[in-house]
């Protein structure tokens, strides 16, 4: 009896350590690495789980990028316009979707240095504020572009507000305005378990959420789901993504970090620390979609950002995984 007790006892103290160990390895702090070379102002960065790269833009260098990870190699490529997003078009290979200023186009690029095509323009927007340009936009789980513009920024930081729109364009290049009044489109992602649409308005320093029509694109029922102000928070929301648990992971600009946050409870559930002050989106990708790239700026606003500030960051540990990202679908 006496032996079977101890091994018993012995049995639980190595459960015990197992398990342990198994929680020190999970809630490992996150790593986080700068892959790419500085940029002016990346933004909109979009995994192609086939390729297996990346793609961003700098909308100040006037620049589309990619980044391939399994190389290292960081490729950009000079527009005549401000670039805003960047996203691949869904059967046609080396075709992209690219915000310039007000428009969207189709870019042909083979990712090589300087070597894309402008193919044609898709739509135009806000005719009636012709300074205003496209911001944040992605693909919607059918493939729709949801894009948002905001008012003319006459210096980095420093613009006319409530100029903006969030549009929804279909496949055959029509644009439906589907939101009005907003300073800085920003985030854009959907949950299709809770028919949810997140989406942010950045000096709105808040989140919010749409009830999502999958069959038809459409949106309603705006309310805020998270307000800064209420944790405590600095800075503004930028881009964010969403991981297969439902949490947001968010950019805040000028403060240094990425937010994951709870939208249907409203909670802040992690910070993750970034070396860059100016932080500006994210996605998931890697080939397990469990690296987070997060990109950002480098803008001296009265102050010089110096590197690795402006770079591209991967950050691995966190956990957690994404979804693939939507390619957009043309006629």
């Amino acid at each position: 009896m006496y032996i079977t007790m101890l091994r018993l006892l012995l049995a639980q103290l190595f459960v015990s350590d197992a398990l342990s160990c198994c929680n020190c390895q999970y809630n490992m702090a996150p790593v986080v690495e700068a892959v790419t070379e500085p940029v002016w102002l990346g933004e909109g960065p979009h995994w192609d789980h086939n390729e297996q790269a990346l793609y961003f833009v700098s909308i100040f260098d006037h620049t589309i990028n990619k980044y391939v990870p399994d190389t290292g190699k960081h490729t950009r490529a000079k527009l005549g316009g401000m670039p805003t997003f960047i996203i691949p078009v869904e059967g046609k290979p080396h075709h992209f979707v690219v915000g310039l200023n007000r428009e969207v186009v189709e870019v042909k690029w083979d990712g090589g240095e300087n070597s894309a095509k402008l193919v044609r323009t898709v739509a135009e927007v806000d005719q009636d504020n012709p300074k205003n340009r496209f911001n944040d936009a992605k693909a919607d789980p059918r493939g729709r572009l949801f894009a948002g513009t905001m008012g003319y920024e006459y210096e980095p930081g420093k613009f006319h507000l409530k100029k903006g729109s969030l549009y929804r364009i279909d496949a055959d290049g029509s644009a439906t305005k589907v939101a009005t009044d907003i300073d800085i489109s920003n985030g854009l992602c959907w949950d299709l378990n809770e028919k949810a649409f997140y989406y942010a308005d950045s000096f709105e320093y808040a989140i919010r959420r749409y009830d999502y029509d999958v069959e038809t694109g459409d949106i309603s029922n705006p309310r805020i789901v998270f307000v800064y102000k209420d944790h405590g928070l600095d800075g503004i929301v930028d881009g964010m993504t969403i991981d297969t648990d439902g949490n947001l992971w968010v950019a805040n600009f000028d403060g240094y970090q990425m937010l994951k946050i709870d939208p249907r409870s409203g909670k802040l559930l992690q910070r993750v620390e970034i070396p860059a002050l100016q932080v500006t989106s994210a996605t998931f990708g890697g080939r397990d979609l469990d690296i987070l790239y997060v990109t950002s700026a480098s803008m001296n606003r009265g102050e010089e950002q110096l590197p690795p500030r402006g770079s591209t960051f991967k950050v691995t540990g966190l956990g957690v995984k994404g979804h693939p990202n939507v390619n957009v679908r043309l006629n």
